[in-house]
């Protein structure tokens, strides 16, 4: 079963949440992260310290994780960040375009996430988990929350609608992309001990959906500390990450789109004619077209749009092959444009669907790319059925929309 911990949170006064609370530091760009280095209280200076050194500086150099130990200690010395003084859980809602998602910021077992109670469903990169691990070791400080989910538990559903409706948040704002964002703190022993035992007597596992980085980095920094010898009683703080696990019935996730920068010396007829032996195709015209159902993609190419429906046969049923963005990369990146490997080849690009099929148009009449594919997004289901298979998904399968903030609570080692 699930272990979680409440945890000493550091976090915003409350005045300053909505301009203390930024966007995931790996959704961003450097250059938009620069554009609140004169904030005194964003968080990417934490989280993107970088903006607060010479622009030629390598980000991952040793200077940057230096200058986000010092940011850090900074907006705690000003009082812009403190500490609750005794183990909180915190539920954090978000909404975005009329639909909410409530999740409850917690610790979770290291010990969990090695023994595969924690799921995952992506691989890592090295380079990646260097940069978290360097950036936890140097703040003592986890600033990322990793995005879990599972499935529903009627007791837990019950308690969040519960202390939703009877208790006043902490914080509660609407960040300028439009969400909202309402946090409330649990303090009292009662009911911090009564979401501990529904975890442990009712969650079987969690699953991470978003934050597989931060994760595996925390775990191996738990790794390291305990060859030094800084394990003893198996309660110290490292041995928890911070996460925010939502119930799977408030999670929506959006498609994830690819664009292509050439077809592979084919012409327009030639890829249509390769393309026709495994999919049924459909000229739309103009209009973008966005997949109604599973193995149906659209696809802009020459300033049109077309739509592809998978043909039976064409693709095989297991939990991996059967994903539409398995079909699309087996069927047309690897077997007709010859891109094998869509983590490192640089002839295809990943749009997540926030963007919308305006971005893939733009992309193609740009000449930046010959062609764009629109893909029926992955479900939550399909997500855990690939998780529990032990398997993983081909990268950039989800796309999960609102994004929890960065820096409403910290996580101290």
């Amino acid at each position: 079963m699930a272990k979680i911990i409440p945890f000493k949170g550091l976090r915003p006064v409350k005045d300053l949440a909505a301009q203390v609370a930024t966007l995931p530091y790996d959704v961003c760009s450097v250059a938009e992260a620069r554009k609140y280095k004169d904030d005194p209280y964003h968080f990417y200076h934490v989280t993107r310290s970088e903006i607060d050194l010479p622009e030629n500086v390598d980000v991952h150099s040793q200077d940057v994780y230096d200058r986000a130990a010092e940011n850090l200690a900074d907006m705690i010395q000003k009082g812009i960040l403190i500490q609750d003084d005794e183990p909180c859980y915190y539920l954090y809602r978000l909404i975005m375009d009329g639909r909410e998602q409530t999740g409850l910021i917690c610790g979770s077992s290291i010990e969990d996430y090695n023994k595969g109670i924690i799921k995952k469903h992506e691989f890592t990169r090295p380079e990646k988990e260097l940069d978290r691990i360097n950036h936890i070791k140097t703040t003592r400080a986890q600033t990322g929350v990793v995005f879990l989910a599972y499935n529903n538990v009627a007791a837990m559903d019950q308690f969040v609608a519960t202390w939703k409706q009877e208790h006043a948040p902490e914080y509660d704002f609407t960040s300028e992309d439009g969400i909202q964002h309402t946090v409330w703190v649990i303090k009292d022993y009662s009911n911090v001990s009564i979401i501990t035992e529904i975890f442990d007597d009712q969650v079987p596992a969690t699953y991470i959906a978003d934050g597989h980085h931060r994760a595996a980095s925390a775990a191996k920094v738990a790794s390291e500390f305990e060859a030094q010898g800084l394990k003893i009683s198996g309660d110290e703080s490292f041995n928890y990450f911070i996460t925010c696990i939502f119930p799977a019935s408030d999670l929506k996730i959006l498609d994830y789109n690819r664009v292509v920068k050439d077809l592979n010396g084919l012409d327009e007829n030639q890829f249509l004619e390769r393309l026709a032996t495994k999919f049924d195709l459909e000229n739309i015209g103009h209009a973008a077209y966005r997949p109604q159902q599973p193995h149906e993609f659209g696809m802009y190419l020459k300033k049109t749009w077309y739509k592809l429906t998978a043909k039976d046969g064409s693709y095989d049923t297991d939990p991996i092959s059967v994903l539409d963005v398995s079909i699309l990369q087996k069927n047309i990146l690897s077997e007709i444009l010859e891109i094998h490997d869509p983590r490192t080849d640089t002839r295809v690009e990943f749009v997540g669907g926030i963007r919308g099929l305006q971005e893939l148009e733009r992309r193609v009449d740009s000449g930046d790319m010959a062609a764009a594919f629109s893909c029926y997004p992955v479900s939550i289901q399909q997500l855990f059925e690939v998780a529990d298979s032990g398997q993983v998904m081909p990268p950039k399968s989800t796309w999960f929309e609102p994004k929890t903030r960065d820096g409403l609570v910290v996580y101290m080692i």
